[in-house]
């Protein structure tokens, strides 16, 4: 990780939120002859001063086998991110950057029995299809969902270390980067680009 000081976002609140907000996440680990990674989306909570993940994955693929040989993980968080044009500063004559947030949080895995497994398939449909749709979870046959979890494993992450970049210009001038907000805005390629500059300008002092 590209760790800098004046990179680095001090408060946790604003840096869980990010990981709540952006929490289709990457966990990664060791394999016997490379290292594995998988995409899922997580639940992030805050428990008696500690945090913790949470989330299922497939049984018997690459990254469950190696995660159960090594517990250690570590998993990416990752916002939004854009290309900044040494142009937009005042001495243009200078290097261009890439300005993104991400937040790295280390911890060891512990997979659940069959139960936690089933609670953790169940919280993560009631977050994103609700509990009053037609595919909610309540309305699923229970056969369907056993046959289902006979091939998935729930999982809970303690994090013992949390780390960020939360690059955004930090070293610019107030001037430039107000020139820097404004042209990301103007050039508004994707919603990154409005999301750095709104980030920019929170941190304006």
């Amino acid at each position: 990780m590209y760790k800098l000081t004046h990179y680095t976002e001090n408060e946790q609140e604003l840096v869980i939120d990010f990981m709540k907000a952006n929490s289709f996440a990457i966990i990664t680990g060791f394999g016997s002859a490379y290292p594995v990674a998988t995409q899922i989306p997580l639940e992030v909570e805050e428990k008696e001063g500690k945090l913790f993940l949470s989330g299922h994955i497939m049984k018997k693929t690459d990254h469950h086998i190696a995660f159960e040989a090594n517990e250690n993980v570590l998993v990416i968080f990752n916002g939004a991110h854009c290309y900044v044009s040494a142009s937009w500063y005042a001495n243009p004559q200078t290097a261009s950057t890439w300005n993104y947030m991400t937040v790295h949080a280390k911890g060891k895995i512990k997979f659940t029995d069959e139960e936690g497994t089933y609670e953790a398939i169940k919280a993560v449909t009631n977050k994103y299809e609700g509990t009053e749709t037609i595919a909610a979870f309540n309305n699923m046959p229970k056969e369907y969902t056993m046959q289902h979890i006979k091939a998935i494993i729930g999982f809970t992450i303690e994090v013992e270390i949390l780390e960020n970049v939360f690059k955004l210009s930090q070293n610019k001038t107030d001037k430039e980067k107000i020139n820097i907000i404004e042209k990301l805005r103007e050039r508004n390629k994707n919603d990154d680009d409005i999301q750095i500059a709104n980030e920019i300008e929170k941190r304006l002092i």
